[in-house]
């Protein structure tokens, strides 16, 4: 049963559409995933269906609420994790939880046990009484992500929650959004790493130019692009001539640049890949490691949208 849906939900900006008819369902208990080359579209997806942005066409429910006609009832069920952090430095640790619970009208007893069990979670209740200054960025990501439960939502909304950590810090929080959602906690998370995507969500749907053009589990868009091989080339300084011609070669369907060098989508990767190394050597250009991998949503996104996650 769909917790969330959207219903041609459109956002213009200076009559440009952010956001363009996107419908969404989105299941009781499921960490969904919402990918964009453009971080700023899904910013503005999750603005909208939390009710921080007014919509210029289109509606959602929450829970049955409409973010519009019922803001204040979507408000009180949802909680929402921005990717900049909302904490106070001068406060400690359970005073920051304690504050947020105190604006959502908790008190007493109630407030005291759910600030307790908040610390737990988050593996802080060591550093209660510590100021939030003194913390590491982890572990103000992680406060970040506690006050935001304070008032046991329903549905969560992270927005790049593990965007510059470390990957020990990165797996505490993926191990903890697990945990939400085995505690009955909807979550719908916004990345540009592939492989949280990929680790993480039940389902995901990929957006480009404001538009969803995929949807499914991760294996299934996996499934999605075919028998296609991914031929992955470490090399620096590839011109864009040299791209040109590649992208030339009878075989290739698709050739993008990475942050380490291309990832070339073929059918016949072994057919190509003297003419590949040939190509890029002659050019000038030396080859760091050559290897040919199975298709992973980075592909997906690649042969969808003829980019990578996040150029």
């Amino acid at each position: 049963m769909a917790i969330v849906e959207t219903h041609d939900l459109t956002k213009k900006f200076n009559g440009r559409k952010a956001v363009n008819r996107l419908n969404l369902p989105i299941e009781d208990e499921e960490i969904f995933g919402l990918l964009a080359s453009n971080g700023a579209r899904t910013k503005t997806a999750i603005g909208l269906i939390s009710t921080i942005l007014y919509q210029t066409g289109g509606t959602a429910t929450i829970g049955g609420y409409d973010i519009r006609g019922q803001p204040k009832e979507v408000r009180q069920i949802i909680g929402v994790v921005p990717q900049e952090v909302s904490l106070y430095d001068n406060l400690t640790a359970a005073e920051n939880i304690e504050y947020f619970g105190k604006l959502h009208g908790m008190k007493g007893k109630r407030l005291h046990n759910r600030v307790n069990k908040l610390l737990k979670l988050i593996q802080l209740q060591d550093r209660a009484n510590d100021r939030v200054k003194t913390f590491s960025s982890g572990m103000k990501d992680r406060l970040n992500l506690a006050v935001s439960l304070v008032h046991a939502p329903r549905v969560l909304f992270l927005d790049e929650p593990t965007t510059g950590l470390d990957p020990q810090a990165r797996l505490a929080v993926w191990k903890m959004i697990q945990q939400l959602r085995a505690g009955g906690i909807t979550i719908l998370l916004t990345t540009h790493y592939m492989e949280e995507a990929d680790y993480l969500c039940d389902r995901v749907a990929i957006m480009n130019n404001g538009k969803i053009i995929a949807l499914g589990s991760p294996e299934e868009l996996k499934r999605s692009i075919g028998k296609l091989e991914i031929i992955k080339v470490k090399a620096t300084g590839i011109p864009n001539a040299l791209l040109s011609k590649l992208r030339k070669l009878k075989g290739t369907k698709k050739v993008v640049r990475t942050s380490e060098g291309l990832r070339i989508l073929t059918p016949t990767a072994d057919a190509l890949l003297g003419r590949i190394v040939s190509l890029i050597t002659s050019g000038g250009v030396s080859i760091d490691s050559l290897d040919v991998v199975h298709p992973t949503l980075e592909d997906v996104f690649i042969k969808l949208t003829g980019r990578v996650l996040r150029d």
